[in-house]
């Protein structure tokens, strides 16, 4: 794949946006260009780094209809050596091609996938925030454009990379345990959907229901399958919880719940963690039987953007509250964090290709 720049960058806008002093949000800043690749005629081509810009598409692209959009979401790290590294990147392409197949899109090899996130980090480097805590967030995303009012698949698409510097996705840090309410009144995704998938409709979907527990005190939702039985997952994030006898249980993958690769990164890394990590349906009752008489000491959520977060405490919607062990971070969920995002920025070994550096073509 030949690459086309269209290169403009601006370091007064960057030295504005990336204050050493302040910790920078989650998400909400871009760098100068993006990554854009087109699919016609059966194909993908015309790849090319350009200024970052609106996009201008028809107003009848399925994209706007129908919702036949996927997305990724991957992260980048500065190391001491002073090089970026990217985490993972291949797991992603494999899940970026998982999702258009179950939307119907064409797959995008996933050499292309890596080189094109490489190449437009290479371009926009300098962007990086140097502060602790801090990545460069990834999204990667694909969406229908053929000008069509027709419930079918697109016959054009674009491929698009951009680049966000970030802070720690909750603004208060990891050492501040999350909230999640359990409830009943919403459901996530439902058997033979596309709930195993990143597809950007079930984000739109799931609004409702974070808007509904931000109003009842908490972070987000812990879903409950479609029969209110068992623990699917969270807003944005896998589920785990952590017994008395230090075993990690993570709900089962099924195609309600989304594949999330720190989940599957944490559980291959059991045995240099010394930890038995176990997936099972979790019926909720016992769930909440188990807190209450300590069996269940620690709890939390693996996710690329909030890597590992610690649940202190579960609201449920007859206004009753559990709280997890004291409340606080608890020393394993704090063990798995600290090796996770110590392979991730450098401090230590990773595992043989879990890390890709960026190498420095412009």
């Amino acid at each position: 794949m030949k690459i086309a720049y269209n290169l403009k960058s601006s370091n007064e806008r960057r030295n504005n946006q990336l204050k050493p002093e302040k910790t920078l949000p989650f998400g909400q800043l871009r760098t100068d260009h993006m990554f854009l690749m087109d699919y016609n005629d059966g194909e993908w081509g015309n790849a090319r780094i350009v200024p970052y810009s609106n996009f201008s598409i028809s107003p009848g692209a399925t994209v706007l209809h129908y919702a036949q959009s996927i997305f990724e979401g991957a992260k980048a790290f500065m190391h001491e050596d002073g090089e970026i590294y990217t985490f993972r990147l291949d797991k992603n392409a494999k899940r970026l091609n998982k999702s258009a197949g179950v939307l119907c899109m064409p797959e995008i090899p996933e050499d292309i996938q890596i080189k094109a996130v490489h190449a437009l980090i290479d371009t926009d480097r300098l962007w990086f925030p140097v502060q602790q805590g801090a990545s460069l967030y990834i999204r990667p995303f694909v969406f229908g454009t053929q000008d069509s009012l027709g419930v079918f698949p697109s016959s054009f698409y674009t491929f698009a990379v951009v680049l966000s510097p970030s802070g720690p996705y909750y603004p208060q840090g990891f050492t501040s345990p999350i909230k999640l309410l359990i409830t009943k009144k919403f459901h996530r995704a439902v058997p033979g959907g596309t709930g195993h998938v990143k597809a950007s409709g079930n984000y739109a979907a799931s609004l409702q229901a974070g808007e509904y527990a931000y109003k009842n005190g908490a972070n987000q939702v812990l879903y409950l399958d479609h029969t209110n039985t068992y623990i699917d997952e969270a807003g944005s994030m896998n589920h785990f919880h952590i017994t008395r006898n230090d075993n990690v249980v993570i709900p089962e993958f099924t195609d309600t719940v989304l594949r999330s690769i720190t989940s599957e990164s944490v559980i291959e890394l059991q045995k240099r963690l010394q930890l038995d990590i176990v997936q099972k349906r979790i019926k909720v009752d016992d769930f909440i039987s188990e807190i209450k008489n300590g069996g269940i000491k620690e709890a939390g959520g693996f996710g690329t953007a909030a890597v590992v977060s610690a649940v202190g405490e579960y609201l449920l919607e007859d206004g009753g509250k559990l709280t997890v062990g004291n409340g606080e971070v608890g020393e394993i969920t704090k063990y798995i964090y600290d090796l996770y995002t110590g392979i991730q920025t450098g401090k230590y070994e990773a595992p043989e290709g879990w890390l890709q550096k960026v190498e420095r073509n412009i």
